[in-house]
């Protein structure tokens, strides 16, 4: 049955993707409770970042200090970063009062996107468009807006912004071959060489600022999902290759009581994707041994699963959405621009999937609203970037969300989860009410 809807994924697709409340509990969800997690063997996929190997270790520590700080809670323990020699792996450990140690692994792949984003910007932007047009065509930018606006507008962004920028630089070519050919008498050719030369160190003078706003990086993020979906990336495949093989191994070797996989953004596709691979490599996980948790944070999944063509994703999605070995939970947030706030992968997509076969993904809302303040919230409302990364970022105030919490904490992800749990990490724990 599932086979059957993977290949009439098109006609399926094509079907509105309407708004769902953020919450949802699958029937065969497991909920035998875990008992306390004293050794916790964490994975952290990042986002599409050309700098996550400096950027996530810097805004985890001033986050976690915060935290502690505006909590009144003891600071955890946590040691130097080892980086591995191939230079895609970070490791470090974060111990909590003597409750939990947790080994922390940051798995990069920001290489891949510095080689994306190493391409001249001309190329990119024409990339860009040709990736976007594609995507329209097929109907899947228009399933896109259905599920959440806010994120189409994302996606139009760069390619709007390309538009734009080619029309500036045609425009400040012929200004310059005008000011040239009749101000100073050069010939027409020259006159207009010189114009788009002039045109073009401009374009590159004005970069750094169009980085700032995150131009580049959405730009080829954008022709990521695109390419991905169509099954051109092999250098992508191969590096969740070689993290499936790495954490094998770490698995094997460890006496951890939880292992937990950690995506956000981008980093939500990459971690449900890895999930996927990992439990069909070793029968055995999440079986016996450690319990294995799965924990997305305005995951953009759905920008790659909704495209025809992204049939193994899709795939992923309907082993893990069948599967009691596992616990995965997606958090998202109405707030965030660049998530699919009530969008269940498991029931959205065409997986061929019935509501009382899943068990997985539980889905929830991070409440942004109860858990940062009234001020910084009316501050970072209408700043999408910003408020796409909160996920990331310290409480203000408590919550059933907490990333420090969920990830650090003696309780597993279940637990904490099904359990309504708002307490602080090193406190004791305090159901919600």
């Amino acid at each position: 049955m599932k086979a059957d809807a993977m290949s009439a994924g098109p006609e399926r697709l094509r079907q509105p993707v309407r708004a769902k409340p953020i919450a949802f509990t699958p029937p065969l969800a497991p909920r035998e409770p875990t008992g306390p997690i004293a050794r916790r063997l964490l994975f952290y996929v990042p986002g599409y970042d050309p700098d996550s190997e400096r950027r996530y270790r810097a805004l985890f520590m001033r986050e976690i200090r915060r935290y502690a700080k505006g909590f009144g809670v003891a600071m955890p323990k946590i040691g130097r970063p080892a980086a591995s020699e191939c230079g895609n792996r970070q490791t470090w450990t974060v111990e909590t009062g003597g409750a939990t140690r947790t080994e922390y692994e940051l798995l990069l792949w920001s290489d891949l996107v510095r080689r994306d984003m190493g391409k001249s910007y001309m190329v990119g932007a024409c990339l860009n468009v040709w990736a976007t047009l594609n995507v329209a065509a097929n109907g899947t930018l228009a399933r896109i807006y259905r599920a959440n606006w806010k994120c189409g507008n994302v996606i139009l962004y760069p390619f709007v912004m390309s538009f734009l920028l080619l029309a500036v630089l045609l425009v400040a070519s012929f200004a310059g071959h005008g000011v040239l050919r009749h101000g100073f008498g050069l010939p027409t050719e020259i006159a207009l060489l010189a114009g788009i030369v002039a045109a073009c160190f401009g374009l590159k003078t004005l970069a750094p600022r169009l980085d700032r706003a995150f131009l580049w990086q959405m730009m080829h993020d954008c022709t990521f999902h695109w390419r991905h979906a169509c099954g051109k990336r092999p250098d992508y495949e191969a590096r969740l290759d070689a993290f499936t093989e790495h954490m094998l191994t770490r698995i094997r070797g460890s006496e951890a009581d939880e292992v937990m996989i950690v995506g956000h953004s981008t980093g939500g596709l990459t971690a449900v994707e890895l999930a996927d691979r990992l439990l069909a490599k070793d029968p055995s996980l999440g079986e016996t041994g450690p319990v294995l948790s799965l924990l997305t944070l305005g995951s953009s999944l759905p920008t790659v699963a909704l495209q025809p063509g992204a049939r193994a994703t899709r795939a992923a999605v309907a082993t893990l959405a069948t599967s009691r070995r596992l616990t995965w939970v997606d958090y998202q947030a109405p707030q965030d621009w660049m998530n699919f706030p009530g969008f269940n992968p498991a029931r959205d997509l065409p997986l061929g999937l019935s509501e009382d076969t899943m068990a997985n993904p539980i889905i929830r809302s991070a409440k942004f609203t109860e858990i940062i303040d009234a001020q910084t919230y009316k501050t970072i409302r209408l700043r999408p970037f910003r408020m796409h990364f909160q996920f990331l970022m310290a409480n203000d105030h408590a919550g059933v969300f907490d990333i420090f919490a969920l990830t650090l904490g003696p309780k597993s992800l279940r637990d904490r989860v099904l359990g309504e749990d708002a307490s602080l990490l090193g406190a004791p724990a305090v159901a919600r009410i």
